[in-house]
């Protein structure tokens, strides 16, 4: 092991989990992991599906890397647990990692600091679907608000429709996000960093099939086309990238993260979510914006992995290696 990598000391790479996500997950850590041991870091897969945090917790480990997705992953659960076991770690900390998680709480912290998202409507039960059409226009989108990777999600036409939809996302949710569907082009910004310095990465451009930018779509199908840079004009293009930026800050995101959203007819840009622990696989957007950007995929991995801390404890710096 060189010189410049045992600063890291052993390192977990954290996949697999119990959400939705999993094979998703499988895929990101792998890679990861491959990355990491091509940059002779010492690390080891560890699976949070198939061992406990007790068993995490006896490994020792002086970091890790975060390459799960969804709930138990992604949504503070495991940072909080992180913090209590004194285990630096990557991306955002456990609040901002629970925010960007829940769209709804994500959609009031933007709404405050005035970043531009869809009209919205919380649905708890059946007798909210009636009112809708009418606050949100057809078509619309109901998402389960706690789920990734368009699991979770429908688009309805119709009014009659809806008691359908609402039937398949609850089977995720048992509260629902009702959105105001916006047509245009599908962007996704890549984001690194902390606070004020937290810098985006080229604009990706996603084309699918069909205009149906599904499961399958992001992770198994070729036929979807991704255009990085995004042909845009230089001061719209900085106009994303500065948005993307300050609703990064607004959640108090740090380390890597990745918002989605959609650029109108008008050239209005519109924030959908964020996701704090984006995929890492041979289809993930963030390592192919980093690419854009001079940064090929060990680098990349290698940058969040040098940035992982303790958000909360007497460690709220990067760490060297000891604990």
């Amino acid at each position: 092991m060189s010189d410049l990598n045992n600063r890291f000391g052993r390192v977990g790479v954290l996949y697999g989990g119990h959400s939705a996500e999993r094979e998703v997950s499988l895929m990101s850590g792998a890679a990861v992991h491959a990355a990491l041991e091509r940059q002779q870091v010492q690390s080891t897969l560890f699976d949070l599906g198939q061992h406990t945090l007790a068993e995490l917790a006896a490994e020792s480990f002086d970091r890790v890397f975060i390459a799960l997705h969804g709930r138990y992953g992604e949504d503070g659960t495991l940072q909080g647990a992180l913090e209590l076991l004194g285990i630096p770690y990557t991306g955002s900390g456990h609040l901002a990692s629970a925010l960007a998680m829940d769209k709804i709480m994500t959609k009031r912290v933007w709404q405050q600091v005035h970043v531009p998202t869809p009209a919205y409507r919380v649905v708890q039960s059946p007798a909210d679907l009636q009112a809708l059409p009418q606050a949100l226009g057809l078509p619309l989108i109901l998402k389960a608000p706690n789920e990734g990777s368009t699991l979770g999600l429908a688009k309805v036409m119709r009014s009659s429709e809806l008691p359908q939809a609402y039937e398949m996302v609850r089977a995720y949710d048992q509260t629902i996000l009702a959105e105001t569907f916006v047509a245009g082009r599908e962007l996704t910004v890549a984001l690194l960093g902390k606070g004020a310095k937290a810098r985006a990465l080229p604009i990706v451009e996603i084309i699918a099939a069909q205009g149906n930018y599904d499961y399958q779509s992001k992770y198994f199908s070729d036929e979807t086309q991704y255009v990085c840079p995004a042909e845009l004009p230089a001061a719209l293009t900085e106009q994303i990238s500065e948005l993307a930026a300050r609703a990064y800050q607004a959640l108090d995101c740090e380390g890597w993260a990745r918002a989605d959203l959609i650029l109108d007819a008008d050239m209005q840009p519109w924030l959908l979510e964020m996701n704090t622990s984006p995929g890492m696989t041979g289809h993930s957007l963030v390592p192919m914006a980093a690419q854009a950007a001079g940064m090929d995929f060990d680098a990349l991995c290698m940058t969040i992995l040098a940035g992982a801390s303790c958000k909360v404890s007497g460690r709220a710096s990067a760490v060297t290696g000891q604990r």
